[in-house]
């Protein structure tokens, strides 16, 4: 029989990426959704059965932080991620064997915003606001459940950059059109993760069992909004990009219905638990990625 992983989830930009990694490395990848394909939350028994002998359980369920925080959303961003982990834990409470590993999706936004100095895990300052709340609630939710035979990880997850999802399309949209300069002061930083080291992250968080609770994952390599800025132009060909002040970007927040935080809060993070684990990053430089992922779009839009 084929090892069994469960995702949590799983429909998403990085969720159908694990999808794709871990069922070419030959495990069988099980998906709990609210898609009539996939194992329902709704079925708590056979969310149960499911978890039964899996080798990892990672759950990433929670409704995108990228819309307007009017109180609607603000309860479906809530909801979703401290409802969805309660369920998990309650059912891995009624497994006979349970999953030995369960990572949960955490976030680096639950620091300060911080161009002081980087926040890790042994000396990051937890910040205030709506979004911070709702990562210290999610990750008080998944460390409340008490499971000796599992062992349990939060991966506090800088912003995921890849190919299908996430920021690089926006961005990319920006300084086409001329709107490439810093954002902002350009001074916050920037704190990334390539999606292909958050697999990788996830393997060697398997292979590690000294390794648990909260993981800052994020490359060790953050840089200023103004450096991302010049390196996406750099890699475009576009010579110049206008700067956005703040008044712009908050009128344009309105328009896109997405807030300004996801641009302007300073996320300076450092991986310190990887790194002295001996972690090694695929891409530990923000041009690296860069150039990787470009050029990986280039070749599919050329197909």
């Amino acid at each position: 029989m084929k090892k069994k992983i469960i995702i949590a989830g799983g429909t998403g930009f990085v969720g159908k990426y694990l999808n794709k990694k871990f069922a070419t490395a030959g495990y069988q990848v099980i998906i709990i959704s609210r898609n009539k394909n996939h194992v329902s939350w709704d079925n708590t028994p056979l969310v149960t059965e499911v978890l039964e002998n899996a080798a990892i359980l990672i759950n990433l369920a929670g409704k995108s932080v990228d819309c307007r925080y009017n109180e609607k959303n603000k309860k479906e961003i809530y909801d979703s991620r401290i409802d969805t982990t309660k369920i998990l834990g309650d059912a891995m409470i009624n497994c006979q064997n349970p999953p030995p590993l369960w990572i949960n999706s955490s976030t680096a936004t639950i620091y300060r915003h911080a161009q002081d100095r980087p926040m890790t895990e042994s000396t990051g300052e937890i910040g205030t606001g709506f979004s911070v709340n709702v990562a210290t609630n999610w990750e008080k939710a998944f460390f409340g459940f008490k499971l000796p035979e599992t062992r349990q990880v939060a991966l506090r997850m800088a912003i995921v950059l890849g190919n299908n999802g996430g920021v690089i399309k926006p961005l990319k949209n920006l300084v086409r059109f001329g709107l490439g300069g810093k954002q902002g002061s350009g001074k916050q930083m920037f704190s990334w993760i390539h999606i292909e080291d958050l697999f990788r992250i996830i393997t060697f968080v398997q292979q590690h069992n000294e390794l648990s609770g909260v993981i800052n994952t994020c490359a060790p390599n953050p840089v200023s909004n103004k450096t991302l800025m010049q390196l996406l132009r750099k890699n475009l060909g576009v010579g110049f990009g206008l700067p956005a002040p703040v008044w712009l970007l908050k009128m344009g927040a309105v328009i896109i219905k997405t807030e300004t935080e996801l641009i302007l809060k300073s996320r300076w993070v450092i991986p310190e638990h990887l790194l002295a684990a001996g972690f090694q990053f695929q891409y530990a430089e923000i041009a690296i990625a860069l150039k990787q992922i470009l050029s990986e779009q280039q070749q599919i839009s050329n197909q």
